[in-house]
Formats: structure tokens, sequence, C-alpha cells
């Protein structure tokens, strides 16, 4: 089920366009910080993976955003993810499941913001650059330019080094949650 969680991140490239105003710096005291999305940016997700705008989630639509993130995943995977998600065993993901499904996962952990950094962060240098930004959202089907990466980049780059680091990225991406 944490896959669902990485792809929120990976998927709402309307959060480049925010410039943070606080870096993450929270205390966590054994237990790491727990984020909880609203449902508007769930129903955004939800509308990534429903590409052909049915109002529900086919396997083969799940399947699709998966390679597109190089998330290599079995059918068995998939079917298992559809075994817990689909409530009403019609073989789709409708909303309602969607938003039940994120609601069990007990909300978003550092952790899951940290592996969608890396899905971003092709190169493994610890960075995102405009670039890096350009060919993931060209596999996910979105018609954007490298300038306006460029644009998005700059948005969330508050120390101002042409990149998106790992502190950046964490403000940007829980900036509209609330900590649980």
């Amino acid at each position: 089920m944490s896959s669902f969680l990485d792809f929120q991140y990976n998927l709402s490239k309307r959060k480049f366009l925010r410039k943070p105003t606080r870096m993450f710096s929270r205390q966590e005291s054994g237990l790491l910080p727990v984020y909880q999305l609203d449902n508007e940016e769930i129903k955004r997700v939800f509308d990534k993976f429903d590409s052909n705008k049915d109002g529900k989630i086919s396997k083969e639509e799940y399947t699709v955003i998966l390679k597109a993130l190089e998330k290599e995943s079995t059918s068995r995977e998939v079917d298992k993810i559809f075994e817990v998600a689909d409530l009403d065993r019609d073989g789709f993901i409708d909303f309602k499941e969607f938003l039940v499904v994120q609601n069990k996962g007990g909300g978003v952990k550092k952790m899951d913001v940290q592996s969608a950094f890396r899905t971003f962060d092709s190169d493994g240098d610890g960075k995102i650059s405009a670039e890096e930004v350009h060919e993931l959202l060209r596999r996910l089907g979105e018609k954007c330019t490298l300038s306006d990466c460029r644009k998005m980049v700059s948005a969330v780059d508050a120390n101002g080094d042409g990149v998106i680091d790992m502190d950046e990225f964490m403000t940007m991406m829980t900036r509209n949650m609330k900590l649980c």
C-alpha cells in the first residue's frame, strides 16, 4: 500500500509552484512525523491514475503509472494492492475506495517523502534538477517544457543554488499537510 503514498508526491506538480517559507526541521523523538493530505490533494492524485477519466482506476491504469515512475511491479503485486483497495470487488478502485486506503495508511511519513525524492533524483546526487523534473513529468505524460520545469524548481529553491535539496523538497511536500 505504501506505493500509493509514493505516487502522491510524484504526481502533483502543482506543488512545485509554491514558494517554501520554512525548512522542515521538526524535532523527532523516536517517532517520525506523520502528515495527513487533504482530500483535494488526494483527488488530484486519483485523477492522475484515472487516465481515461471514468471515475475509477483499473489495474492497467495503475500499472502504467508504475512504469512511468520506473517502479517495476509484478501483476501479483498489483493484484495484492487491488485486493486491499477494491472494497466492492468490482475490479476497479473508485475515489471513495482510494480515499479509504489513504486514510488507513495513517498518513504520510517522512520516509515516504524521501522515497518520492529519490524518484525525482534520477542520478542519485541528492539534488533534483529541472532536467530531472522535466524527464519524470514527460514520462507521466505531462506537457511541460524544460523552461516551465526551471520555473518550478526556482519556486521551490529556497537557497538559490538552482536545484531542490531534500529539505526544500520536504518543505514543499508537507506545506499544506497537517501534522498528525
